[in-house]
């Protein structure tokens, strides 16, 4: 639930997220805390590879329980908590064998649930099992790519894919981007709409809390000069003055399809 949040001018229009309905743990799990070390955008030899990244708040890293490999063990959902590493919330689960782990939080689910993954767990929000077993137009998120490595795509706020059909051995599925792929029947996948749908539409309202998130500004390349930036020079706002928009090292910057046209999995895209 967005709540808006007035003042001064640089918060006028800023909104924010309203977590009280929603968050009920105050403390993260100490066992399942990591330290999140900064790049700033770096890599190995001290290189820019991300630009505007930096200057973020220290922040530990919560292990997420994405493989949901506990089969045949009952959970029950204890808190449910924000995570500053990822838009979507997540919820703390309790294991009847004394295990504590982190899972993503689906509308609907509340504290006091219990959750179950495996071949024969019920097809009810939370529950992870193989998406040959779910029936079609059930909403699932965490999706498993390959089985065994744990849920890579449908993982974000507000998100979930569509079981549109069974064919041999595959499920076809449709992605949040529209995209229609196969999916191994045997590969997991989590019921349920991925919770915080309101993400999308909150306004930050001023720079300081991008900052606080590790991105810096960025700069127009209409505003640079032509050695910086291929849309930069001319007299006054000239504009980009190329038919194409460019990046700053001269692809281009609109349209072009960045997927590899010879990969491995483009036999399972069906669309898209």
């Amino acid at each position: 639930m967005l709540k808006k949040r007035g003042g001064s001018l640089a918060t006028r229009f800023m909104t924010g997220l309203n977590f009280r309905t929603t968050l009920t743990g105050v403390a993260p799990e100490k066992s399942l805390l990591r330290i999140l070390p900064k790049t700033t955008g770096r890599d190995s030899s001290g290189h820019i590879s991300s630009r505007h990244q930096g200057g973020r708040n220290k922040r530990f890293y919560r292990l997420i329980d994405f493989k949901r490999d506990k089969l045949g063990v009952v959970g029950r959902v204890v808190s449910v908590e924000y995570d500053p590493n990822r838009t979507v919330n997540i919820c703390l689960v309790h294991y009847t064998d004394g295990e504590k782990r982190y899972i993503l939080h689906p509308e609907g689910l509340v504290v006091g649930d219990t959750v179950l993954a495996g071949q024969e767990a019920e097809v009810k929000t939370g529950n992870a099992l193989p998406m040959g077993k779910i029936p079609v137009g059930t909403a699932v998120h965490n999706v498993e790519l390959t089985a065994g490595r744990g849920g890579q795509i449908v993982r974000g706020a507000g998100t979930s894919a569509t079981i549109l059909a069974k064919e041999g051995d595959y499920v076809k599925i449709s992605l949040p981007s529209g995209q229609f792929r196969l999916v191994n029947q045997t590969n997991f996948a989590t019921v349920g709409v991925l919770d915080n749908i309101e993400w999308k539409n909150v306004h930050f309202g001023k720079a300081g809390r991008k900052r606080h998130m590790g991105i810096r500004p960025k700069v127009r390349g209409t505003a640079q000069n032509p050695r910086t930036h291929p849309h930069g020079g001319g007299e006054g706002r000239s504009g980009e003055g190329l038919k194409q928009a460019k990046t700053p090292w001269g692809k281009p910057a609109r349209g072009k399809k960045t997927r590899k046209k010879v990969r491995y999995s483009n036999k399972f895209i069906v669309h898209g």
